[in-house]
C-alpha cells in the first residue's frame, strides 16, 4: 500500500462518496429494514436485490459493502470525480479488464455526531479471504464496545494507543482538541491517515510500539482496543497478537496508561486477563495498578472458557478448524493455557483517573444486561468516589435516588410466605443490586433531601431496635460507601 497515492485520492473519493449519498441513513433507505438487517447478518443476497436500481449508491453498496465483482464502467460514473485508474493505483480497487472489485474495506457509520467513513482491510465476512499478518481489522464488535464504552466529554488531548483503522481517534475528534494515534504497524497507520483525510481531519500519527512514541507525554484521556488476545507469545497478526506472553498485553497496557494521564486525567481501555485455578481474577488484575495515584474501576463483562476462546480467535483470523495445521495450532494454544493453569479468560473495561491519593482500585463483575453508556457512567462513579474521599458520611445527609427500588422476595411455607432475600437495585445504568436486611431498609427509608444527617438517623434506629449504635454505624458507613459507589443513593 502506498500511503501518499491512498491520500492523494481521499479529497476526490469523499466528494464521490458525499455526491452518491453514501451514508447510514441513505443505505438504510435505499435497501429498507429488513435488507439492512441481512447486511448486518452477512447475508448477501437480500441486499444485492434490493440494491439492483438503486443508481450509483447501489452500485458502492455492491461494490464496498458486498464485495461484488463490478462492471468498471458502472463504478466510474458512481465514483466520479475520482479516477479509476488513481483508485487502482492506491490500492482502493483492483482492476481485471472491464471488472473491478474493492481492495479495502470502506463504510459509513454514525458514531452520534453525523456520518464518517471508514476505511479498513477487507474479512472474509461476505467473500472468503484470510487475514494477512498486517490485517488492519475494520470496526468489529470489540471495537463498538469500546465506542459505547468511552467518556466523551469534551477534553484537550486524547491518546489512542494501537489504533488500528482509526476508529475511536474518529469518535475521539468529536470531544478532543487534539487527538494522537500510535500503531506499530505501518498499514494501520496509513488506512488511519486515510480515514481522518477522508473525513477533513488531522490527528497526529506516530509509528511504534505502545506508549514508546510518546515518551515522556500526558494527555486528559487515554483509549485503546489493543492486541489483547491470551495466549503464547508469538505474532501472526498484528490487530490481535502482542507477542507478549499470555495476559501480558492486558497488564503491560493497565499499568502503563497510568504514567501517561494528566492528573486528573481518565483511561477507557479494553482487556482479557486470565482465570487461573487458585487464583481470583480480582487480585490479579487489581496487582497491576500502583498503590497510589490512581481510581480504577473495572468491569467484567464476560469469561470464556478456553477452548470457546481458542476457537473463536482462530475463526476471526480466518482459519478452518477442520484443517489439520489449524488444529495442531489449536493443540498447542491449549497446551500453553493448560500449563499455566488457565480455567477460563476475563475480558472487560478498565477505567482510570490519576489522583493524589492513595488508590482506589474497584474490580467487579457486570455481566448481566445494563443500559449504556459506560463512559458517562465511570466519569459518574469517579466523582462519586472523589466525594466519598473528601467527605465524613456520617455527618452528610443524603437520599434514595428516584430510579432505585426495594425489592422483597417470599417463598411460601408451612406458615403461608416466608421472605428469603431483600434487595435494593438501581433501575437504569449498570442496574447494580445489593442485598440488604430489615435494618438496612429501615435507614434507607429514613433518607430524604432535608432530613437527618446519618449519624442521626443511626442513632435513632438503634434506640427502636435495641442495637449496639457504635456497630451500627460501623455497618452503615460499609452500606453506604458501597451505594453511593453504585449510585442507589446520593448526598441530599
Amino acid at each position: 500500500m502506498n500511503r501518499d497515492l491512498l491520500l492523494s485520492i481521499c479529497g476526490p473519493l469523499r466528494d464521490a462518496l458525499t455526491r452518491t449519498r453514501y451514508d447510514i441513513d441513505s443505505i438504510v433507505d435505499l435497501l429498507g429494514v429488513d435488507a439492512h438487517a441481512a447486511l448486518g447478518r452477512y447475508e448477501p443476497v437480500p441486499v444485492r436485490r434490493a440494491s439492483e436500481n438503486g443508481g450509483e449508491l447501489g452500485q458502492l453498496v455492491r461494490l464496498f459493502l458486498l464485495g461484488d465483482d463490478c462492471p468498471a464502467a458502472d463504478v466510474a460514473t458512481a465514483l466520479r470525480p475520482l479516477d479509476l485508474d488513481a483508485a487502482v493505483a492506491a490500492g482502493l480497487l483492483s482492476r481485471d479488464n472491464d471488472t473491478v472489485r474493492a481492495e479495502l474495506d470502506l463504510r459509513p457509520l454514525d458514531l452520534g455526531s453525523g456520518n464518517r467513513w471508514t476505511l479498513a482491510d477487507l474479512d472474509g465476512a461476505m467473500r472468503p479471504r484470510e487475514s494477512g499478518d498486517d490485517h488492519v481489522i475494520g470496526v468489529g464488535e470489540a471495537s463498538l464496545s469500546l465506542l459505547r464504552g468511552t467518556p466523551t466529554r469534551p477534553v484537550g488531548t486524547v491518546l489512542d494507543v494501537g489504533t488500528g483503522c482509526g476508529i475511536q481517534a474518529l469518535r475521539a475528534a468529536d470531544y478532543a482538541g487534539k487527538v494522537t494515534v500510535t500503531d506499530i504497524n505501518p498499514r494501520a497507520l496509513a488506512l488511519t491517515a486515510a480515514t481522518a483525510a477522508l473525513n477533513g481531519l488531522d490527528f497526529e500519527i506516530l509509528e511504534g510500539s505502545w506508549f514508546e512514541p510518546v515518551s515522556g507525554r500526558r494527555f486528559d484521556q487515554v483509549v485503546a482496543n489493543p492486541p489483547f488476545v491470551v495466549g503464547e507469545a508469538r505474532v501472526t497478526h498484528t490487530y490481535r497478537d502482542s507477542g507478549l506472553n499470555l495476559d501480558g498485553a492486558s497488564e503491560l497496557m493497565i499499568s502503563g496508561a497510568v504514567d501517561y494521564l494528566e492528573p486528573c486525567g481518565t483511561a477507557a481501555l479494553l482487556a482479557s486477563w486470565l482465570h487461573v485455578d487458585g487464583e481470583d481474577w480480582r487480585q490479579r488484575v487489581a496487582s497491576w495498578l500502583p498503590a497510589h495515584g490512581i481510581d480504577a474501576w473495572i468491569v467484567q463483562r464476560d469469561v470464556a472458557d478456553p477452548a470457546l476462546y481458542v476457537g473463536t480467535w482462530l475463526r476471526d483470523g480466518g482459519s478452518d478448524p477442520r484443517d489439520p495445521a489449524v488444529e495442531a495450532r489449536a493443540n498447542a494454544w491449549l497446551d500453553h493455557l493448560e500449563g499455566a493453569d488457565v480455567v477460563g479468560i476475563g475480558f472487560g473495561f478498565v477505567y482510570l483517573r490519576r489522583t493524589d491519593a492513595p488508590s482506589d482500585i474497584l474490580c467487579e463483575d457486570l455481566r448481566h444486561g445494563f443500559d449504556d453508556p459506560l463512559g458517562d457512567e465511570a466519569l459518574a462513579y469517579f466523582d462519586r468516589l472523589a466525594w466519598l474521599r473528601d467527605n465524613d458520611v456520617l455527618s452528610a445527609r443524603f437520599e434514595v435516588r428516584t430510579e432505585t427500588a426495594l425489592e422483597r422476595v417470599y417463598l411460601p411455607d408451612e406458615d403461608g410466605w416466608r421472605q428469603v432475600v431483600a434487595r435494593v437495585h438501581r433501575g437504569h445504568g449498570p442496574r447494580w443490586q445489593h442485598e440488604v436486611d430489615d435494618l438496612a431498609a429501615a435507614l434507607l427509608a429514613g433518607m430524604r433531601p432535608n432530613g437527618l444527617p446519618l449519624e442521626d438517623l443511626v442513632t435513632l434506629l438503634a434506640c427502636a431496635h435495641d442495637e449496639d449504635e457504635e456497630s451500627l454505624a460501623a455497618t452503615a458507613v460499609l452500606l453506604v460507601h458501597s451505594l453511593v459507589r453504585h449510585g442507589l443513593i446520593e448526598p441530599a
